[in-house]
C-alpha cells in the first residue's frame, strides 16, 4: 500500500485535462476521488471509466466560481467517503487578450474562476483541522513567476495571486499537519490552446503549445507530493517541457 491508498481526493475541474490524468492515476493508486467540474456529462464519463477498472469515484456538478456548489462538492466528499484528506484546485481558465483589448468581461471570469475559486476551495479546512491532518494543492503556472505580454498581464496577475494564496495558507497551517504544495505547468496538453478571444493571441497560444508534454507528466508530480509521508511537504513544483525556456 502506498501512501496514497484510500485517501479522499477532491479536484476541481476534473472533467479533462491535468484533472481528469490526476483523478484516474490517483485512483489506479488506491485513492478514492470525488470530481467536481462544470461538464456533469463529462464528469459522469470519468467516474464511469475509473470505476469500470475497480476504481472509487464519484461526481458532481461544481461551478467554482459559486461559493455554494465548492461547498457542497467538499460536504458530498465527507458523506460519500467520511472525510476530505485532498483538495486538489486545479479549476483554471486562461483567456488571454492585449490589455489594451479592455476585455473586463474576461478580467471578471479571471479573477473569479483563478482566484476566488481556490478560496472557496478553503472550505475544506474545517473538516482537515478536525481530522489533524490534510493536504491542499494549488494549480499556479510558470506564468505566475515570469510575465509574458503582450496578452497575459491578467493571467499571470491571477497565478500570481495563487502563489501569495498558497504560501499564506501555508504559513498559517503547517503547525496544525496539513501541508500546501502549489503545482506550476509550462506548456501542457491539451489545456486550454484554444480559449483566447484574440485571434493573434491564439495564434501565438498555437506555437507555444506545439512543445507541450502530456497532462499526465502532472499528475504524476501530484501524486509524488501526496504519496510523501506526512512530515514531508512539497511546497512548489514546476514542472515544464525539457524544451522550454520560460
Amino acid at each position: 500500500m502506498s501512501n496514497i491508498t484510500n485517501k479522499v481526493v477532491v479536484i476541481t475541474g476534473a472533467s479533462s485535462g491535468i484533472g481528469e490524468s490526476t483523478a484516474k492515476l490517483l485512483a489506479e493508486r488506491g485513492a478514492k476521488v470525488v470530481l467536481g467540474a462544470r461538464r456533469l456529462n463529462r464528469i459522469d464519463a470519468v467516474v464511469q471509466e475509473i470505476s469500470a477498472t475497480g476504481g472509487k469515484a464519484i461526481g458532481f456538478a461544481t461551478d467554482v466560481t459559486k461559493r455554494a456548489e465548492v461547498e457542497t462538492l467538499i460536504r458530498r466528499a465527507v458523506d460519500g467517503f467520511g472525510r476530505v484528506d485532498v483538495l486538489f484546485n486545479n479549476a483554471g481558465i486562461i483567456p488571454i487578450a492585449p490589455i489594451e483589448a479592455l476585455k473586463g468581461d474576461e478580467w471578471d471570469r479571471l479573477i473569479d474562476v483563478n482566484i476566488k475559486g481556490p478560496l472557496y476551495g478553503v472550505a475544506a479546512l474545517p473538516h482537515m483541522q478536525k481530522q489533524k491532518t490534510g493536504h491542499i494543492i494549488n494549480m499556479a503556472s510558470v506564468f505566475g513567476i515570469k510575465m509574458f505580454a503582450p496578452g497575459g498581464t491578467v493571467y499571470c496577475a491571477t497565478k500570481a495571486a495563487v502563489r501569495a494564496l498558497t504560501e499564506g495558507l501555508r504559513t498559517e497551517l503547517h503547525s496544525q499537519n496539513i501541508r500546501c504544495t502549489m503545482i506550476s505547468p509550462g506548456a501542457i496538453a491539451p489545456e486550454l490552446s484554444e480559449s483566447s478571444s484574440d485571434e493573434a493571441t491564439r495564434k501565438n497560444l498555437r506555437e507555444f503549445m506545439k512543445m507541450a508534454i502530456p497532462a499526465s507528466a502532472i499528475a504524476r508530480a501530484i501524486a509524488y507530493a501526496i504519496e510523501q509521508p506526512a512530515d514531508v511537504e512539497f511546497d512548489e513544483m514546476a514542472i515544464r517541457p525539457t524544451v522550454q525556456d520560460f
